[in-house]
Protein backbone atom coordinates (compact mmCIF):
# COMPACT_ATOMS: atom_id res chain seq x y z
CA UNK A 1 0.00 0.00 0.00
CA UNK A 2 1.34 3.39 -0.99
CA UNK A 3 -0.51 5.45 1.61
CA UNK A 4 -2.56 4.74 4.72
CA UNK A 5 -6.26 4.07 4.30
CA UNK A 6 -7.35 7.55 5.40
CA UNK A 7 -4.77 9.28 3.19
CA UNK A 8 -5.75 7.25 0.12
CA UNK A 9 -9.44 7.82 0.84
CA UNK A 10 -9.04 11.58 1.24
CA UNK A 11 -7.05 11.79 -2.00
CA UNK A 12 -9.60 9.66 -3.86
CA UNK A 13 -12.51 11.80 -2.69
CA UNK A 14 -10.70 15.06 -3.49
CA UNK A 15 -9.86 13.84 -7.00
CA UNK A 16 -13.45 12.64 -7.46
CA UNK A 17 -14.79 16.02 -6.36
CA UNK A 18 -12.50 17.93 -8.72
CA UNK A 19 -13.24 15.55 -11.60
CA UNK A 20 -16.99 15.81 -10.94
CA UNK A 21 -16.71 19.27 -12.50
CA UNK A 22 -15.35 17.86 -15.76
CA UNK A 23 -17.81 16.82 -18.47
CA UNK A 24 -20.00 15.06 -17.76
CA UNK A 25 -20.55 17.06 -14.56
CA UNK A 26 -21.64 14.55 -11.92
CA UNK A 27 -22.30 16.67 -8.83
CA UNK A 28 -25.01 19.23 -9.50
CA UNK A 29 -27.67 18.63 -6.85
CA UNK A 30 -27.97 18.02 -3.13
CA UNK A 31 -28.86 14.40 -3.98
CA UNK A 32 -25.59 14.10 -5.95
CA UNK A 33 -23.69 15.45 -2.94
CA UNK A 34 -25.52 12.94 -0.71
CA UNK A 35 -24.32 10.12 -2.98
CA UNK A 36 -20.75 11.52 -2.90
CA UNK A 37 -20.91 11.70 0.92
CA UNK A 38 -21.93 8.03 1.14
CA UNK A 39 -19.61 6.77 -1.61
CA UNK A 40 -16.57 8.34 0.04
CA UNK A 41 -17.60 7.25 3.56
CA UNK A 42 -17.72 10.70 5.10
CA UNK A 43 -18.96 10.88 8.66
CA UNK A 44 -20.17 13.77 10.78
CA UNK A 45 -22.18 16.81 9.84
CA UNK A 46 -23.99 16.80 6.52
CA UNK A 47 -26.62 19.55 6.17
CA UNK A 48 -28.09 18.41 2.83
CA UNK A 49 -28.75 22.00 1.72
CA UNK A 50 -28.12 24.10 -1.36
CA UNK A 51 -25.75 26.24 0.72
CA UNK A 52 -23.65 23.21 1.64
CA UNK A 53 -23.64 22.06 -1.98
CA UNK A 54 -22.41 25.50 -3.04
CA UNK A 55 -19.64 25.48 -0.42
CA UNK A 56 -18.44 22.05 -1.49
CA UNK A 57 -18.50 22.92 -5.20
CA UNK A 58 -16.54 26.11 -4.48
CA UNK A 59 -13.69 23.91 -3.20
CA UNK A 60 -12.94 22.48 -6.63
CA UNK A 61 -10.54 25.19 -7.87
CA UNK A 62 -8.62 25.18 -4.56
CA UNK A 63 -8.39 21.40 -4.54
CA UNK A 64 -7.30 21.34 -8.19
CA UNK A 65 -4.59 23.89 -7.41
CA UNK A 66 -3.38 21.80 -4.46
CA UNK A 67 -3.50 18.45 -6.26
CA UNK A 68 -1.60 19.76 -9.28
CA UNK A 69 0.93 21.97 -7.47
CA UNK A 70 4.66 21.34 -7.34
CA UNK A 71 6.01 20.09 -4.02
CA UNK A 72 6.99 23.45 -2.51
CA UNK A 73 3.78 25.15 -3.61
CA UNK A 74 1.72 22.24 -2.29
CA UNK A 75 3.43 22.50 1.10
CA UNK A 76 2.64 26.22 1.22
CA UNK A 77 -1.01 25.61 0.26
CA UNK A 78 -1.37 22.83 2.86
CA UNK A 79 -0.03 25.12 5.59
CA UNK A 80 -2.41 27.92 4.56
CA UNK A 81 -5.43 25.61 4.45
CA UNK A 82 -4.73 24.02 7.80
CA UNK A 83 -4.06 27.36 9.50
CA UNK A 84 -7.21 28.95 8.06
CA UNK A 85 -9.31 26.03 9.32
CA UNK A 86 -7.72 26.09 12.78
CA UNK A 87 -6.84 22.42 12.28
CA UNK A 88 -5.74 20.51 15.37
CA UNK A 89 -4.86 16.92 14.43
CA UNK A 90 -6.23 14.27 16.75
CA UNK A 91 -6.43 10.50 16.62
CA UNK A 92 -10.02 9.26 16.49
CA UNK A 93 -11.66 5.88 16.08
CA UNK A 94 -15.20 5.21 14.93
CA UNK A 95 -16.62 2.03 13.41
CA UNK A 96 -15.70 0.64 10.98
CA UNK A 97 -12.44 2.62 10.84
CA UNK A 98 -9.67 2.08 13.37
CA UNK A 99 -7.43 4.92 14.64
CA UNK A 100 -6.95 7.68 12.09
CA UNK A 101 -6.50 11.43 12.06
CA UNK A 102 -9.19 14.09 12.11
CA UNK A 103 -8.06 17.69 12.28
CA UNK A 104 -11.39 19.48 12.66
CA UNK A 105 -14.47 18.54 14.69
CA UNK A 106 -17.08 16.22 13.13
CA UNK A 107 -19.60 19.05 13.39
CA UNK A 108 -17.48 21.36 11.20
CA UNK A 109 -19.08 22.12 7.81
CA UNK A 110 -18.58 19.40 5.21
CA UNK A 111 -16.61 21.73 2.91
CA UNK A 112 -14.19 22.48 5.75
CA UNK A 113 -13.75 18.80 6.53
CA UNK A 114 -13.13 17.94 2.87
CA UNK A 115 -10.55 20.70 2.53
CA UNK A 116 -8.74 19.81 5.76
CA UNK A 117 -8.79 16.06 5.09
CA UNK A 118 -7.31 16.68 1.65
CA UNK A 119 -4.64 18.98 3.11
CA UNK A 120 -3.80 16.37 5.76
CA UNK A 121 -3.52 13.68 3.08
CA UNK A 122 -1.25 15.89 1.03
CA UNK A 123 1.13 16.05 4.01
CA UNK A 124 1.91 12.37 3.42
CA UNK A 125 2.19 12.90 -0.34
CA UNK A 126 4.62 15.78 0.14
CA UNK A 127 6.69 14.09 2.87
CA UNK A 128 6.99 10.92 0.79
CA UNK A 129 7.76 12.98 -2.36
CA UNK A 130 4.95 11.20 -4.21
CA UNK A 131 3.38 14.09 -6.11
CA UNK A 132 4.04 12.20 -9.34
CA UNK A 133 1.07 10.03 -8.34
CA UNK A 134 -1.16 13.02 -9.15
CA UNK A 135 -1.25 13.99 -12.83
CA UNK A 136 -3.60 15.34 -15.47
CA UNK A 137 -5.51 12.83 -17.60
CA UNK A 138 -3.65 11.70 -20.73
CA UNK A 139 -6.82 12.22 -22.80
CA UNK A 140 -6.15 15.44 -24.70
CA UNK A 141 -9.84 16.42 -24.43
CA UNK A 142 -9.97 15.99 -20.65
CA UNK A 143 -8.67 18.07 -17.77
CA UNK A 144 -9.42 15.49 -15.08
CA UNK A 145 -6.93 14.59 -12.38
CA UNK A 146 -5.47 11.10 -12.18
CA UNK A 147 -4.60 9.59 -8.82
CA UNK A 148 -2.30 6.64 -9.48
CA UNK A 149 -2.09 4.36 -6.47
CA UNK A 150 -0.82 1.41 -8.52
CA UNK A 151 2.53 -0.19 -7.77
CA UNK A 152 3.86 0.27 -11.27
CA UNK A 153 2.52 3.82 -11.70
CA UNK A 154 0.76 2.89 -14.92
CA UNK A 155 -2.51 4.80 -14.60
CA UNK A 156 -2.80 7.45 -17.30
CA UNK A 157 -6.50 8.25 -17.47
CA UNK A 158 -8.88 9.75 -14.90
CA UNK A 159 -11.73 7.40 -15.72
CA UNK A 160 -12.75 4.31 -17.61
CA UNK A 161 -14.52 6.60 -20.07
CA UNK A 162 -11.29 8.39 -21.02
CA UNK A 163 -9.36 5.13 -21.13
CA UNK A 164 -11.94 3.47 -23.39
CA UNK A 165 -12.18 6.51 -25.66
CA UNK A 166 -8.42 6.48 -26.20
CA UNK A 167 -8.27 2.70 -26.66
CA UNK A 168 -11.01 2.98 -29.32
CA UNK A 169 -9.18 5.83 -31.07
CA UNK A 170 -5.94 3.83 -31.08
CA UNK A 171 -7.79 0.79 -32.44
CA UNK A 172 -9.38 2.86 -35.23
CA UNK A 173 -5.98 4.37 -36.07
CA UNK A 174 -4.37 0.91 -36.31
CA UNK A 175 -7.21 -0.34 -38.53
CA UNK A 176 -6.93 2.72 -40.77
CA UNK A 177 -3.16 2.28 -40.97
CA UNK A 178 -3.64 -1.39 -41.82
CA UNK A 179 -6.06 -0.52 -44.61
CA UNK A 180 -3.63 2.04 -46.03
CA UNK A 181 -0.73 -0.44 -45.89
CA UNK A 182 -2.16 -3.92 -46.52
CA UNK A 183 0.10 -6.83 -45.70
CA UNK A 184 1.56 -8.69 -48.60
CA UNK A 185 -0.52 -11.65 -49.59
CA UNK A 186 0.82 -15.08 -48.79
CA UNK A 187 1.53 -17.37 -51.71
CA UNK A 188 0.05 -20.79 -51.68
Amino acid sequence: MVFTHDTAGALQSAVALVNAGEPPVTIRTVADLDAFFVEHAYTGRHDRTQAELGQVLELRPRLRELLTADRDSAAHLVNEMLAAAGAVPQLVRHPPVDWHIHAVPVDAPLATRILVETAMAMIDVIRDDELSRLTICADSDCGGIVLDLSRNRSRRYCSTTCSNRNAQAAHRARRADGAAHPRSQRRR
